[in-house]
């Protein structure tokens, strides 16, 4: 997981990278002391997360948040800031956590997992294999990459795997896909649908204490079964 820390406080960022190296699946590939210096790293060094002051000279960290939502590929934003007044602005950008001077590591470490949830990489683990999926495309087999993947289905004897651009046939059932894809943050909603969380939109009460879900990029409503709904809400909410 690349990350970008952009602080005006030299100390601040210094304490940040240091408190990170824990972690040895995150590479901090830049750092700056102004927003518009972070910019110039975010379009150069692309990283997946910005650790990101809030009051700085020039551009504040909000500002230059609020830039990034014209990104088609933005990073993930945690603020990381003396000021706890700023928490309703930093999550009306979508910050995915907001971490108050001076850093606590456990909050650190709930933030880490929020990002892991959210950000697609692939830790030394995962990346032993090339880790592809092999699927049916009419008369040839694709190769597709677990994180492509929005959800997958069950219709009487066949499984469907759903992505952004097309839906695929597998001869494998959802029991042993959801065996194969454990390493990433797939979900069983219901006995014939297994999501990848990263891409549920919205959870629709439909009556009874069942719910549908819509899965971005997906046109499919996915039904939730009232069995899962309690876990599914806990492993998605703050």
């Amino acid at each position: 997981m690349k990350i970008a820390i952009i602080d005006d406080e030299p100390y601040s960022r210094e304490e940040m990278k240091h408190l990170l190296k824990k972690y040895s699946w995150i590479e901090v590939v830049g750092e700056a002391s102004s927003a518009e210096k972070g910019l110039e790293i975010i379009l150069t060094k692309e990283p997946d997360v910005l650790f990101l002051d809030i009051e700085m000279p020039g551009m504040s960290g909000v500002e230059l948040a609020e830039t990034l939502q014209k990104m088609k590929h933005k990073p993930e934003i945690v603020f990381a800031t003396a000021y706890p007044d700023y928490a309703l602005k930093a999550f009306q950008v979508d910050a995915v956590d907001y971490l108050v001077k001076p850093f606590d590591e456990e909050q650190l470490d709930k933030a880490v997992e929020r990002l892991k949830k959210v950000v697609h990489f692939e830790t030394k683990e995962e990346t032993k294999s090339l880790g592809k999926l092999a699927v049916q495309d009419e008369d040839k087999i694709v190769f597709i990459k677990p994180r492509d993947i929005l959800y997958i289905s069950r219709e009487e004897r066949e499984t469907f795997i759903c992505t952004e651009k097309k839906k695929y046939t597998c001869r494998l059932t959802i029991k042993d896909l959801e065996t194969k894809l454990n390493t990433y943050p797939f979900f069983r909603v219901h006995k014939s649908y297994l999501v990848q969380l990263p891409y549920v939109e919205e959870l629709i009460p439909w009556g009874s204490g069942v719910y549908q879900l819509k899965v971005h990029g997906a046109n499919e409503a996915i039904p939730v079964s009232r069995n899962y709904v309690k876990e599914l809400r806990e492993r998605l909410e703050l």
